[in-house]
Protein backbone atom coordinates (compact mmCIF):
# COMPACT_ATOMS: atom_id res chain seq x y z
CA UNK A 1 0.00 0.00 0.00
CA UNK A 2 1.24 3.28 -1.01
CA UNK A 3 1.99 6.27 1.63
CA UNK A 4 -0.84 8.92 0.61
CA UNK A 5 1.47 11.28 1.14
CA UNK A 6 4.31 10.83 -0.81
CA UNK A 7 5.24 13.24 -3.01
CA UNK A 8 8.07 11.30 -6.19
CA UNK A 9 10.48 13.74 -7.34
CA UNK A 10 10.65 14.73 -10.65
CA UNK A 11 14.22 12.68 -10.97
CA UNK A 12 12.79 9.73 -10.22
CA UNK A 13 10.20 10.20 -12.77
CA UNK A 14 12.51 10.63 -15.43
CA UNK A 15 14.34 7.65 -14.41
CA UNK A 16 11.05 5.69 -14.55
CA UNK A 17 9.90 7.23 -17.75
CA UNK A 18 13.28 6.70 -18.90
CA UNK A 19 13.82 2.90 -18.25
CA UNK A 20 10.17 2.23 -19.70
CA UNK A 21 11.30 3.53 -23.21
CA UNK A 22 14.33 2.39 -23.88
CA UNK A 23 13.86 -0.82 -21.68
CA UNK A 24 17.49 -0.90 -20.99
CA UNK A 25 19.45 0.44 -17.44
CA UNK A 26 22.40 1.25 -18.90
CA UNK A 27 20.97 3.13 -22.37
CA UNK A 28 18.45 4.67 -19.54
CA UNK A 29 21.15 6.05 -17.74
CA UNK A 30 23.19 7.30 -20.68
CA UNK A 31 20.26 9.13 -21.85
CA UNK A 32 19.35 11.03 -18.69
CA UNK A 33 23.80 11.05 -17.99
CA UNK A 34 23.38 9.71 -14.87
CA UNK A 35 25.65 6.67 -13.17
CA UNK A 36 23.06 3.26 -13.40
CA UNK A 37 23.35 2.67 -10.04
CA UNK A 38 21.38 6.63 -9.46
CA UNK A 39 19.18 5.19 -11.96
CA UNK A 40 18.46 1.83 -10.51
CA UNK A 41 17.98 4.12 -6.93
CA UNK A 42 15.66 6.55 -8.16
CA UNK A 43 13.37 3.93 -9.52
CA UNK A 44 13.61 2.16 -5.96
CA UNK A 45 12.58 5.23 -4.66
CA UNK A 46 9.86 5.64 -6.65
CA UNK A 47 8.48 1.83 -6.59
CA UNK A 48 8.76 1.75 -2.71
CA UNK A 49 6.94 5.21 -2.27
CA UNK A 50 4.05 4.02 -4.54
CA UNK A 51 4.19 0.90 -3.16
CA UNK A 52 3.51 -0.94 -6.55
CA UNK A 53 6.58 -2.44 -8.77
CA UNK A 54 6.94 -0.36 -12.02
CA UNK A 55 9.50 -2.11 -14.04
CA UNK A 56 10.16 -6.13 -14.10
CA UNK A 57 14.46 -6.79 -14.27
CA UNK A 58 15.59 -10.20 -15.24
CA UNK A 59 19.09 -10.81 -16.43
CA UNK A 60 18.18 -10.19 -19.63
CA UNK A 61 15.42 -8.03 -20.35
CA UNK A 62 13.55 -5.46 -18.96
CA UNK A 63 9.75 -5.35 -18.61
CA UNK A 64 6.99 -2.49 -17.87
CA UNK A 65 4.75 -4.09 -15.41
CA UNK A 66 0.95 -3.58 -15.79
CA UNK A 67 1.01 -1.06 -13.10
CA UNK A 68 3.74 0.42 -14.65
CA UNK A 69 2.04 0.78 -18.40
CA UNK A 70 -1.28 2.05 -16.50
CA UNK A 71 1.44 4.95 -14.90
CA UNK A 72 3.52 5.93 -17.55
CA UNK A 73 1.49 8.03 -19.60
CA UNK A 74 0.40 9.94 -16.39
CA UNK A 75 4.24 10.16 -16.01
CA UNK A 76 5.13 11.51 -19.14
CA UNK A 77 2.23 14.21 -18.47
CA UNK A 78 3.50 15.36 -15.34
CA UNK A 79 6.95 15.92 -16.68
CA UNK A 80 5.47 18.01 -19.77
CA UNK A 81 4.21 20.14 -17.52
CA UNK A 82 6.99 20.44 -15.53
CA UNK A 83 9.17 21.47 -18.78
CA UNK A 84 6.55 23.50 -19.32
CA UNK A 85 6.54 25.36 -16.30
CA UNK A 86 10.36 25.86 -16.61
CA UNK A 87 10.21 27.40 -20.02
CA UNK A 88 7.07 29.95 -19.27
CA UNK A 89 9.28 30.97 -15.86
CA UNK A 90 12.36 31.55 -18.40
CA UNK A 91 10.24 33.79 -20.69
CA UNK A 92 10.33 31.17 -23.80
CA UNK A 93 7.34 29.72 -22.97
CA UNK A 94 5.32 31.35 -25.84
CA UNK A 95 8.38 30.04 -28.61
CA UNK A 96 8.42 26.60 -29.64
CA UNK A 97 11.76 25.08 -30.07
CA UNK A 98 14.05 21.52 -30.20
CA UNK A 99 11.48 18.38 -30.61
CA UNK A 100 7.48 18.66 -31.29
CA UNK A 101 5.60 15.67 -31.21
CA UNK A 102 2.64 16.42 -34.25
CA UNK A 103 0.27 13.70 -34.93
CA UNK A 104 -2.42 14.18 -38.02
CA UNK A 105 -5.14 12.14 -39.59
CA UNK A 106 -4.69 10.49 -42.71
CA UNK A 107 -7.04 12.81 -44.48
CA UNK A 108 -5.30 16.11 -44.09
CA UNK A 109 -1.32 14.74 -43.73
CA UNK A 110 -0.30 14.73 -46.92
CA UNK A 111 -2.57 17.27 -48.57
CA UNK A 112 -0.84 19.50 -45.77
CA UNK A 113 2.75 18.56 -45.05
CA UNK A 114 4.45 19.27 -48.56
CA UNK A 115 3.71 22.88 -47.75
CA UNK A 116 3.88 23.23 -43.74
CA UNK A 117 7.16 21.52 -42.80
CA UNK A 118 9.08 23.65 -45.20
CA UNK A 119 7.22 27.21 -43.94
CA UNK A 120 8.08 25.37 -40.49
CA UNK A 121 12.05 25.05 -41.20
CA UNK A 122 12.11 28.95 -42.49
CA UNK A 123 9.53 30.15 -39.88
CA UNK A 124 10.62 27.71 -36.66
CA UNK A 125 13.89 27.21 -37.62
CA UNK A 126 15.00 25.59 -34.18
CA UNK A 127 11.45 23.28 -33.74
CA UNK A 128 12.29 19.94 -34.68
CA UNK A 129 8.81 18.21 -35.65
CA UNK A 130 8.12 14.74 -35.87
CA UNK A 131 5.28 13.43 -37.81
CA UNK A 132 3.01 10.58 -36.79
CA UNK A 133 -0.13 9.58 -39.22
CA UNK A 134 -2.80 8.02 -36.88
CA UNK A 135 -6.46 7.63 -36.73
CA UNK A 136 -8.18 9.90 -34.43
CA UNK A 137 -9.17 7.83 -31.76
CA UNK A 138 -5.31 6.87 -31.24
CA UNK A 139 -4.18 10.45 -31.85
CA UNK A 140 -6.47 11.83 -28.58
CA UNK A 141 -5.19 8.92 -26.60
CA UNK A 142 -1.41 9.46 -27.23
CA UNK A 143 -2.03 13.50 -26.61
CA UNK A 144 -3.74 12.04 -23.12
CA UNK A 145 -0.70 9.37 -22.39
CA UNK A 146 1.81 12.39 -23.43
CA UNK A 147 3.53 10.89 -26.38
CA UNK A 148 1.93 13.94 -28.66
CA UNK A 149 2.38 17.22 -28.15
CA UNK A 150 -0.12 18.56 -30.42
CA UNK A 151 -2.56 16.78 -33.12
CA UNK A 152 -4.43 17.91 -36.03
CA UNK A 153 -7.79 16.33 -36.75
CA UNK A 154 -11.40 17.19 -37.21
CA UNK A 155 -13.48 18.89 -34.80
CA UNK A 156 -14.72 18.65 -32.09
CA UNK A 157 -12.76 16.52 -30.40
CA UNK A 158 -15.37 15.81 -27.83
CA UNK A 159 -12.47 14.85 -25.62
CA UNK A 160 -11.79 16.55 -22.07
CA UNK A 161 -8.70 18.57 -20.86
CA UNK A 162 -8.06 19.45 -24.60
CA UNK A 163 -7.99 22.65 -26.26
CA UNK A 164 -9.00 23.12 -29.56
CA UNK A 165 -7.97 25.78 -32.20
CA UNK A 166 -10.06 25.38 -35.86
CA UNK A 167 -7.71 26.04 -39.04
CA UNK A 168 -10.09 25.51 -41.52
CA UNK A 169 -13.21 24.51 -42.80
CA UNK A 170 -13.66 22.46 -46.04
CA UNK A 171 -16.94 20.49 -48.25
CA UNK A 172 -16.70 17.40 -48.79
CA UNK A 173 -17.16 16.40 -52.96
CA UNK A 174 -18.26 13.48 -54.38
CA UNK A 175 -15.43 11.92 -56.60
CA UNK A 176 -16.92 9.50 -59.42
CA UNK A 177 -15.59 7.83 -62.57
CA UNK A 178 -15.73 10.22 -65.68
CA UNK A 179 -18.37 8.53 -67.19
CA UNK A 180 -20.52 8.64 -64.17
CA UNK A 181 -23.53 10.56 -64.70
CA UNK A 182 -23.00 12.93 -62.35
CA UNK A 183 -19.43 13.89 -63.75
CA UNK A 184 -19.31 17.58 -63.45
CA UNK A 185 -22.60 18.23 -61.76
CA UNK A 186 -23.19 21.31 -59.72
CA UNK A 187 -25.71 21.56 -56.32
CA UNK A 188 -26.20 17.95 -56.14
CA UNK A 189 -28.56 16.74 -53.33
CA UNK A 190 -27.00 14.22 -50.73
CA UNK A 191 -30.10 12.52 -51.49
CA UNK A 192 -28.50 11.57 -54.71
CA UNK A 193 -25.62 8.87 -52.69
CA UNK A 194 -28.81 6.70 -52.27
CA UNK A 195 -28.23 3.11 -53.56
CA UNK A 196 -25.00 4.58 -54.99
CA UNK A 197 -22.05 1.84 -54.58
CA UNK A 198 -20.34 3.92 -52.39
CA UNK A 199 -16.46 3.35 -51.30
CA UNK A 200 -15.18 4.23 -47.91
CA UNK A 201 -12.42 4.37 -46.08
CA UNK A 202 -11.81 1.65 -43.32
CA UNK A 203 -13.42 1.60 -40.29
CA UNK A 204 -11.67 4.04 -37.41
CA UNK A 205 -11.21 7.10 -39.96
CA UNK A 206 -13.64 9.74 -39.03
CA UNK A 207 -13.94 10.69 -42.81
CA UNK A 208 -15.40 7.28 -43.10
CA UNK A 209 -18.07 8.20 -40.03
CA UNK A 210 -18.58 11.83 -41.16
CA UNK A 211 -19.64 9.93 -44.77
CA UNK A 212 -22.35 7.72 -43.48
CA UNK A 213 -23.47 10.37 -40.92
CA UNK A 214 -23.98 12.37 -43.83
CA UNK A 215 -26.01 9.59 -45.53
CA UNK A 216 -28.32 9.58 -42.57
CA UNK A 217 -29.29 12.79 -42.17
CA UNK A 218 -30.22 13.17 -45.68
CA UNK A 219 -31.89 9.88 -45.19
CA UNK A 220 -29.82 8.41 -48.09
CA UNK A 221 -28.82 4.43 -48.46
CA UNK A 222 -26.11 3.66 -50.60
CA UNK A 223 -24.43 0.74 -51.30
CA UNK A 224 -21.67 0.65 -49.03
CA UNK A 225 -19.13 -1.55 -50.60
CA UNK A 226 -18.13 -3.74 -47.30
CA UNK A 227 -15.79 -5.95 -49.33
CA UNK A 228 -13.48 -3.48 -50.68
CA UNK A 229 -11.57 -2.40 -47.65
CA UNK A 230 -9.06 0.64 -47.84
CA UNK A 231 -6.68 2.65 -45.25
CA UNK A 232 -5.87 5.61 -47.46
CA UNK A 233 -8.02 8.13 -49.59
CA UNK A 234 -5.55 7.34 -52.22
CA UNK A 235 -6.32 3.68 -52.64
CA UNK A 236 -10.34 4.75 -52.24
CA UNK A 237 -10.06 7.13 -55.33
CA UNK A 238 -8.13 4.68 -57.69
CA UNK A 239 -10.90 2.04 -56.84
CA UNK A 240 -13.39 4.95 -58.26
CA UNK A 241 -11.21 5.14 -61.25
CA UNK A 242 -11.32 1.72 -61.83
CA UNK A 243 -15.25 1.70 -61.46
CA UNK A 244 -15.73 -0.22 -58.50
CA UNK A 245 -18.04 3.05 -57.10
CA UNK A 246 -18.11 6.44 -55.56
CA UNK A 247 -16.73 8.33 -52.85
CA UNK A 248 -16.54 11.80 -50.83
CA UNK A 249 -13.24 13.17 -50.26
CA UNK A 250 -12.63 16.76 -48.19
CA UNK A 251 -12.01 19.75 -50.51
CA UNK A 252 -8.27 19.86 -49.94
CA UNK A 253 -7.23 16.16 -51.29
CA UNK A 254 -8.99 16.85 -54.86
CA UNK A 255 -6.18 18.75 -56.19
CA UNK A 256 -4.14 15.77 -55.70
CA UNK A 257 -6.59 12.54 -55.97
CA UNK A 258 -7.95 13.36 -58.69
CA UNK A 259 -5.32 13.99 -61.03
CA UNK A 260 -4.26 10.49 -61.91
CA UNK A 261 -7.07 8.04 -63.61
CA UNK A 262 -10.08 9.02 -65.39
CA UNK A 263 -11.97 10.73 -62.97
CA UNK A 264 -14.64 13.48 -62.25
CA UNK A 265 -16.06 15.53 -59.52
CA UNK A 266 -19.68 16.83 -58.43
CA UNK A 267 -20.21 19.44 -55.41
CA UNK A 268 -23.00 19.54 -53.42
CA UNK A 269 -25.97 21.54 -52.92
CA UNK A 270 -25.93 24.81 -50.14
CA UNK A 271 -25.19 24.33 -47.23
CA UNK A 272 -22.66 21.95 -48.54
CA UNK A 273 -21.55 19.29 -46.08
CA UNK A 274 -18.01 19.49 -44.95
CA UNK A 275 -15.85 19.62 -41.99
CA UNK A 276 -13.44 21.48 -39.57
CA UNK A 277 -9.88 20.84 -39.14
CA UNK A 278 -8.14 22.23 -35.80
CA UNK A 279 -5.41 21.83 -33.93
CA UNK A 280 -5.52 20.16 -30.23
CA UNK A 281 -3.64 20.31 -27.60
CA UNK A 282 -3.40 19.24 -23.87
CA UNK A 283 -5.09 22.46 -21.54
CA UNK A 284 -2.38 21.90 -18.80
CA UNK A 285 0.70 22.89 -21.53
CA UNK A 286 2.81 26.20 -21.24
CA UNK A 287 3.26 26.45 -24.94
CA UNK A 288 -0.20 27.80 -26.09
CA UNK A 289 1.03 31.05 -27.97
CA UNK A 290 3.70 29.13 -29.71
CA UNK A 291 0.66 26.38 -31.29
CA UNK A 292 -1.51 29.53 -31.73
CA UNK A 293 1.70 30.60 -34.05
CA UNK A 294 1.70 26.80 -35.18
CA UNK A 295 -1.84 26.80 -36.14
CA UNK A 296 -1.74 30.20 -38.35
CA UNK A 297 1.20 28.09 -40.26
CA UNK A 298 -0.88 25.22 -40.79
CA UNK A 299 -4.08 27.21 -41.96
CA UNK A 300 -1.47 29.16 -44.09
CA UNK A 301 -0.35 26.00 -45.12
CA UNK A 302 -3.35 23.93 -46.06
CA UNK A 303 -4.18 24.12 -50.04
CA UNK A 304 -6.82 26.06 -51.42
CA UNK A 305 -10.41 25.51 -51.03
Amino acid sequence: MSDQTYQPTLSQLRAFVAIAECRHFGTAAGRLGVSQPTLSQALASLETGLGVSLIERSTRRVLVTRAGERLLGQAKVTLDAAEGFVAAAAGVGDRLSGPLRIGLIPTVAPYVLPSLLPALRSEMPTLVPQVVEDQTARLLAALREGSLDVAVLALPSEAAGLVEIPLYTESFVLVVPASHSLAGAEGVSPRSLDELPLLLLDEGHCLRDQTLDLCRSADAHPNVAGDTRATSLSTVVQCVAGDLGVTLVPESAVAVETGRGPLATATFADPKPGRTIGLVFRSSSAHSEGYAQLAELISAAAPPR
